[in-house]
């Protein structure tokens, strides 16, 4: 999947004009000895940073470096989910904020990816949970997102082929309901984003891994890659699952540990599940893609690790428990699972800071919650790196937080067990 097309910029094509191969969306340039910012890690999240700096900003002398090829980590495994309905206010005001952009992007950035607004259902099945979730809908309206609590019919209205009945494993006591949420294809997400950025001089280069830092004393100055040495003013890392790992480089730590998390996809069916349905309890996910897959997900797996597997023994209880709650599926056949390295922080809320080291900036610690934020975190982040400023909705994540004890806990509260 890798961009191999030859130099020059490409024909802007309009919503649904989509190329057979992403090589048609970009320059596949070789690195410059020099450049304003290098973004290490070509993501959803870094190829977002890289837009923004060249839209908003007017920093178009930008490099993004990934070690692989462009959106080939989290961003091309992950299950596609978009919601804001999140607790605590700081959350909620990144992750709409991210919805309002997700709303418009296929537009601005001329490339259908197919954003589909069909709605989200976190289900309740103890007392536990229905008091969370009663208590999540009145702060996500406080806070002015969509909410509402569904008792077990209304959530069956909903999505009808969910299993409510008082006698089965996981009874159905209600749910919470986010009517603006969704799903959008992730890899067109990452094309389109990697064309806007492109089309705006960025350059995207691929099979270029960071393999060290250069400084100055306390200050960055550059990199050291796999394809030579480059030198830069500022530095922002946005490499999923690795964060700690290049801080370590740099000559400092992330409060942040890396775990596999795992997905899979059913072979294609007819349209039968019309809504996402989420269950922390039994831990499982359950969509269905644009083409027709069941696409599944559940918790990260409890140990730390940086391999793109996991246990079975998570996805053998996640598949469990979607029988439960869908006895239709019960004899759906697996196509194909996959895993991620998602960072968790203690809390379990981001990491969008300037760091001990000069002119060096992270973007990291998401867990789960990555894909939804991508427009969001991309442009705070650039705001942060541009202006040496973080934006108002990302400084309530910068790195002092783990010193003064201000810290966004949403491990659980936000429907999900990070």
């Amino acid at each position: 999947m890798a961009a191999n097309g030859p130099p020059g910029r490409r024909e802007h094509r309009g919503p649904g004009e989509l190329p057979e191969h992403p090589a048609h969306l970009w320059r596949n340039p070789e690195p410059r000895s020099s450049y304003d910012i290098v973004i290490v890690g070509g993501g959803g999240h870094g190829l977002a940073t890289a837009y923004y700096l060249a839209r908003n900003h007017g920093i178009t002398n930008v490099a993004v470096l990934e070690k692989g090829w462009l959106a080939g980590g989290n961003m091309a495994r992950n299950t596609t989910i978009i919601r804001s309905n999140y607790l605590w206010a700081e959350s909620a005001a990144l992750y709409d904020y991210a919805l309002d952009l997700w709303e418009g992007l296929p537009d601005e950035l001329g490339y259908d990816f197919l954003f589909s607004r069909r709605g989200v259902l976190n289900l309740a099945h103890t007392l536990q949970d229905v008091r969370e979730g009663v208590r999540r809908v009145g702060a996500n309206r406080l806070s002015g997102v969509d909410a509402v609590w569904l008792g077990p019919e209304e959530t069956a209205e909903v999505c009808p082929i969910l299993n409510v009945s008082r006698d089965s494993r996981y009874p159905v006591l209600g749910a919470t309901y986010q009517p603006r949420a969704g799903i959008a294809k992730h890899d067109h997400v990452a094309w389109a984003l990697a064309r806007g950025a492109d089309e705006l001089g960025v350059d995207l280069i691929q099979n270029c891994e960071v393999t060290g830092f250069l400084k100055d004393g306390e200050r960055v100055v550059g990199v050291e890659t796999t394809r030579g040495r480059i030198h830069t003013g500022r530095v922002g890392l946005s490499a999923a699952g690795h964060s700690g790992v290049l801080a370590e480089r740099a000559g400092f730590r992330l409060p942040v540990r890396s775990h596999p998390l795992q997905a899979l996809v059913s072979e294609l069916h007819e349209p039968v599940h019309p809504t996402v349905v989420m269950s922390n309890h039994v831990h499982v996910y359950v969509s269905q893609a644009h083409k027709g897959e069941l696409v599944m997900g559940a918790g990260v797996d409890a140990y730390n690790g940086y391999g793109q597997r996991g246990g079975f023994h998570i996805i053998e209880q996640q598949m469990a428990a979607a029988v439960e709650l869908f006895p239709v599926f019960a004899r759906a056949h697996v196509l194909r699972t996959w895993g991620g390295i998602v960072d968790v922080t203690p809390d379990a809320s981001p990491i969008v800071s300037a760091t001990p080291v000069e002119n060096l900036y992270v973007n990291c610690g998401w867990g789960t919650g990555g894909f939804k934020a991508t427009p969001a975190a991309g442009l705070t982040f650039a705001h942060t790196i541009a202006t040496g400023n973080p934006h108002p909705l990302n400084a309530p994540y910068s790195l002092d937080r783990f010193v003064t004890g201000a810290l966004i806990d949403e491990h659980g509260a936000a429907a999900v067990a990070h």
